[in-house]
C-alpha cells in the first residue's frame, strides 16, 4: 500500500492509500495520428508540441506504474479498414478540415487500424501482456470490452494519461466516474490541441468536489510510487 497523492480537490485516492494491485495507468490515444508529425492533428493544422508535451512525464509515470506491477491499459482510436464502424456525420466533419479520416496520408490512412499513424508512438510503446483496448470512438468504454478486463482484474483505481484532454481522455474519465471507478488525471501527462481546452478539462474535474475524480501531475505522483 502506498499513500495517498497531493491532489486537486482532494488528495487521492478518496478512500486512503494506494493499492497497485486495484490500481490502473491508463494510457489514452498516444497515436501518431495525434501527436506525431504528418498524422491527422498535424493535417488539421493544429500545434502538435500541445499534444506531444507529456510524452516524456507519462514516460516516467509508466516505468514507475511497470515496477509496481500496475495494469497497464493503452487504448487507440481507428476505424475498421472498410470503414463500416466510421458514422457519416465524424467522416464529413474531418473531411471539412482537411483530414478526412480514412484518406491516404503520409503515415497511411488516416485513423484506420493497422495504419502507421494509428498505432503507439515508440515512446510509449507497449510491453508484451499489455492491454491495448482499440475503440472506434472518444470513449474508452464504448464498444469495447475494457469495463470486464479491469473488472476480472480487480480494478477499482485509474490513473489517466494521454491525448487529448478535453476529448478522449475526459469522455473516458467521465465514462469511468459513472461506472464507480476513483479516477485521478494527471496534468503534465495529458496535452490537448488548445492549451485553453486543455485547462478548462482539468478545471472541470475539480467542480463539485471532484465531480469526476481528482487533478494531480506527475511529479506528485511519482513521490509517491518511487518511496
Amino acid at each position: 500500500m502506498l499513500q495517498q497523492v497531493q491532489a486537486n480537490p482532494y488528495n487521492w485516492p478518496f478512500d486512503g492509500e494506494i493499492d497497485p494491485s486495484k490500481t490502473a495507468l491508463m494510457l489514452i490515444d498516444w497515436q501518431a495520428d495525434f501527436c506525431g508529425p504528418n498524422g491527422y492533428v498535424d493535417a488539421m493544422g493544429y500545434d502538435i508540441s500541445l499534444t506531444r508535451a507529456g510524452i516524456e512525464p507519462t514516460k516516467r509515470v509508466l516505468a514507475a506504474a511497470r515496477k509496481l506491477g500496475m495494469k497497464i491499459i493503452f487504448t487507440r482510436e481507428g476505424h475498421r479498414p472498410d470503414l463500416s464502424d466510421l458514422p457519416a456525420n465524424k467522416r464529413w466533419r474531418s473531411k471539412q478540415i482537411g483530414a478526412e479520416i480514412g484518406s491516404e496520408g503520409p503515415l497511411g490512412r488516416i485513423l484506420v487500424r493497422g495504419e502507421k499513424g494509428w498505432d503507439i508512438i515508440p515512446e510509449l510503446a507497449p510491453m508484451p501482456g499489455e492491454v491495448i483496448i482499440d475503440k472506434p470512438g472518444k470513449g474508452s468504454f464504448y464498444a469495447t470490452d475494457l469495463d470486464i478486463i479491469l473488472r476480472v482484474a480487480g480494478i477499482t483505481h485509474l490513473i489517466f494519461t494521454g491525448i487529448t484532454t478535453d476529448v478522449c481522455v475526459h469522455t473516458t474519465m467521465r465514462e469511468a466516474n459513472d461506472r464507480g471507478y476513483e479516477c485521478l488525471i494527471l496534468s503534465d501527462c495529458t496535452g490537448a490541441t488548445d492549451k485553453g481546452n486543455h485547462e478548462a478539462a482539468l478545471k472541470m474535474v475539480t467542480m463539485q468536489g471532484g465531480v469526476f475524480g481528482a487533478v494531480s501531475d506527475s511529479e506528485s505522483l511519482l513521490k509517491v510510487l518511487e518511496n
